[in-house]
């Protein structure tokens, strides 16, 4: 932890200096899930030439090399600094809710620097619980919390959200999940086309919303240059969720992100393996609960 919150204190030339020779190692040397980032790019944008994808293929790798020494940066990043390298918008309709003492749920993405966004969040007078999937790494659970909790945001394990939704229930405040994971068990996953291909989203997020009748936003995050950010606010619903049909609070989440990353596509992780699991391999198995 000492190495790390030491890292967190270079500045950010020497940081970027540092992720330009990731850069290379990574894209060029170990070609880091090289095939498997290719392969999403391919079904995913089947229009696009080879050399296309080849010319996405590195800019992604410039993206992720960047996330990474930026991530690192969060602990030593002064608080009016972060203010300024992550800008919102379109965020009236969330502050109006807050305001009024309502939580929301927040659907964000593996979308350019998504570690940064929580943070810039609280900053930006917006709480935020940060859910994330808790690591069997004692050491990396532990850094992970330090990231999540910068300037008072809340991290918020994912096997907890069930008690801590009620016992903070009251407290008005955004609850963030980055909602393009790939579920536990695929057959309880909610699947739809997404990017081509049948895909399973974790159905919680519409259990909660329709549970304890919750707003629900889209937020995305788009790169203004290296180290800068816009991240803007889209509703996808609001309750009463009594007429809404089941699955639609995902489905609008699906059809915004794929418009955002059609827009942005180098951007997004396409380094995860989003697609492990096919439908097929479920078919008579999957069981959803959205209500």
């Amino acid at each position: 932890m000492v190495f790390f919150r030491l890292l967190s204190r270079l500045p950010f030339p020497v940081l970027y200096g540092m992720a330009n020779a990731l850069y290379f190692l990574l894209a060029y040397l170990i070609r880091y899930r090289r095939g498997t980032i290719r392969e999403n790019m391919k079904a995913s944008f089947p229009e696009l030439t080879d050399a296309a994808i080849n010319r996405l293929t590195k800019q992604f790798y410039r993206n992720l090399t960047d996330l990474i020494v930026e991530t690192l940066k969060l602990p030593g990043l002064p608080a009016s600094e972060l203010a300024q390298r992550v800008t919102f918008h379109n965020d009236e309709p969330v502050r109006a809710y807050l305001a009024g003492g309502q939580a929301i749920i927040g659907m964000a993405s593996h979308q350019c620097n998504w570690e940064w966004i929580p943070s810039a969040s609280v900053l930006n007078g917006m709480p935020v619980d940060s859910v994330y999937k808790p690591l069997k790494s004692p050491f990396f659970e532990k850094l992970m919390h330090l990231l999540r909790s910068r300037f008072g945001a809340y991290p918020l394990p994912m096997n907890k959200i069930p008690r801590e939704m009620v016992a903070r229930r009251h407290m008005p405040r955004i609850v963030a999940l980055v909602a393009d994971q790939v579920p536990d068990q695929p057959e309880h996953g909610y699947w739809m086309p997404f990017l081509h291909r049948d895909t399973p989203f974790y159905p919680g997020t519409e259990r909660l919303a329709r549970s304890f009748n919750l707003p629900v936003f889209f937020l995305e995050t788009v790169r203004i240059r290296r180290g800068y950010y816009k991240a803007t606010f889209y509703s996808i619903a609001e309750p009463p969720y009594d007429t809404l049909p089941n699955g639609a609070i995902l489905e609008r989440y699906r059809d915004l992100l794929e418009q955002s990353i059609r827009h942005h596509p180098a951007d997004w992780l396409w380094s995860h393996k989003r697609w492990k699991h096919t439908k097929e391999t479920y078919e008579g198995r999957i069981q959803v609960k959205l209500e």
